[in-house]
C-alpha cells in the first residue's frame, strides 16, 4: 500500500494527532473525531503529491468542542523540511502574533515528506479583484505592502538560506535553460528573444549581486493570490515553497506585475490597476527600514518584467496552450527593454 493512504483513516490521524497536536494546546485533553477533506490528491503506485485538511474536533479541559482545520501538505519526491523551517523560523520571529501573519507550523514529518499546519482561513485577494469588490481590493492592498515590508525588515545575519536555489534567476527551478530549450522546440520564432530577455534579466541581476552583500528574506512567489484576508484588519500570506535569501525588490517587483496583471484581466482598467500599485508601493515606503531610491527602483523593474515573461512563458508552454495570451506581454516588455519584436 502507498504509505500515503495511512493518513486517509481517521483511526490514524487521530492517533497521530494525539501524540503530535494535542502536546502543543495545553487546553485540549482528547479528540473526538476528524474530518478528512482532500485539497490535492495525486496518489500513484507509490509516489504521491496531497494537500489534505483535517477539520479536527478538540475536546477542552471544560468539556467544550474546539474545532481547528489542520492541513497536510506532502510528496513523496519533494521533502518539505524547509518549508517547516521556514514557517517555523518566521512564526518564532514576530509573525505568530499581531495582524500580518502565517501558516502556523505544528509538525513535520520525515516518514510522508510532509508539513503539518494550521491554515490560515479566509479569501484571497484575486478573488476579490474577480468580483470587483473595490472595497476589499483597497483595503487589503496596503496590508499586503505592510506584510512584505515585515518581511524584509527581518535580520538575516546568520539565517539560513531555506532554499538557495530560489536565490537568483539563473538557478530558480524550473531553470532558465529549460525554458529556452522548451521555447525553442514549440515557438521557435520567440528563441531568440527569449534568449535576449534572461541576458538582460541575468546580467542585471548579477551586477546587484556582485557588489552587495546585503541579503533580506523573500517570500518569492508574491502575488495576490497568496494574500489571503483573516478579518477586518488581519491578512495572512500562504506558500513558503520559495522563501530564500536574497534581494528584496524581487518581491515589490513581483507583486506589482500580479497585481496589475490580475486587476487588467478581471477589471481591465490600467488608471485602478496604477491607483493600486501605487498604494502598494506607497504603503512599503512608509513601513520599511530600508532606504530606497533610483537603484532600487531599476531592480525592482528587472523584476517586473522577469515576472511578466515568466507569466507569458506560463501561456506558452502550459497543457492547452494560450499564446493568445502571451503575446502582448512579450510586445510590451520587447518595448520596455528596447528589444525588436517580431
Amino acid at each position: 500500500m502507498n504509505i500515503i493512504k495511512e493518513l486517509f483513516s481517521e483511526e490514524y490521524v487521530i492517533n497521530l494527532f494525539k501524540k503530535k497536536v494535542l502536546p502543543l494546546y495545553s487546553d485540549f485533553f482528547g479528540i473526538k473525531k476528524v474530518k478528512i477533506v482532500f485539497h490535492k490528491k495525486y496518489v500513484w503506485e507509490s509516489t504521491y503529491h496531497v494537500v489534505v485538511e483535517f477539520v479536527t474536533t478538540f475536546q477542552t479541559k471544560d468539556k467544550k468542542n474546539k474545532i481547528l482545520s489542520i492541513f497536510c501538505s506532502a510528496h513523496s519526491d519533494e521533502p518539505r523540511k524547509n518549508v517547516y523551517d521556514a514557517l517555523k523560523y518566521l512564526w518564532d520571529n514576530g509573525f505568530g502574533k499581531g495582524f500580518l501573519t502565517i501558516p502556523h507550523p505544528l509538525f513535520y514529518s520525515k516518514k510522508y515528506n510532509a508539513i503539518f499546519y494550521r491554515g490560515v482561513n479566509g479569501r484571497n485577494l484575486y478573488q476579490y479583484i474577480r468580483k470587483k469588490d473595490y472595497e476589499n481590493i483597497e483595503a487589503i492592498v496596503p496590508k499586503a505592502a505592510n506584510w512584505f515590508a515585515k518581511l524584509h525588515n527581518l535580520p538575516t545575519v546568520n539565517a539560513k538560506n531555506f532554499n538557495p536555489l530560489n536565490s537568483r534567476i539563473k538557478t530558480v527551478i524550473p531553470g532558465f535553460k529549460h525554458i529556452l530549450e522548451r521555447i525553442k522546440e514549440d515557438h521557435p520564432k520567440y528563441l531568440e528573444i527569449f534568449e535576449e530577455f534572461y541576458r538582460n534579466f541575468i546580467e542585471k541581476e548579477d551586477r546587484f549581486f556582485k557588489y552587495s552583500k546585503t541579503l533580506w528574506f523573500v517570500h518569492g512567489d508574491a502575488h495576490p493570490e497568496n494574500v489571503i484576508k483573516m478579518g477586518q484588519k488581519k491578512i495572512g500570506v500562504i506558500d513558503f515553497t520559495d522563501l530564500c535569501l536574497s534581494d528584496f525588490t524581487r518581491d515589490i517587483g513581483t507583486f506589482l506585475q500580479q497585481l496589475e496583471f490580475m486587476i487588467m484581466r478581471k477589471i481591465d482598467d490600467q488608471k485602478y490597476a496604477e491607483k493600486m500599485k501605487k498604494i502598494f508601493l506607497d504603503n512599503y515606503l512608509a513601513n520599511t527600514t530600508i532606504n530606497i531610491d533610483d537603484e532600487e527602483f531599476r531592480r525592482i523593474d528587472n523584476y517586473y518584467n522577469w515576472t511578466a515573461i515568466r507569466t507569458a512563458t506560463f501561456f506558452l508552454l502550459k497543457h492547452n496552450a494560450e499564446p493568445e495570451r502571451a503575446y502582448p506581454i512579450i510586445k510590451r516588455i520587447c518595448e520596455k527593454l528596447n528589444i525588436k519584436y517580431l
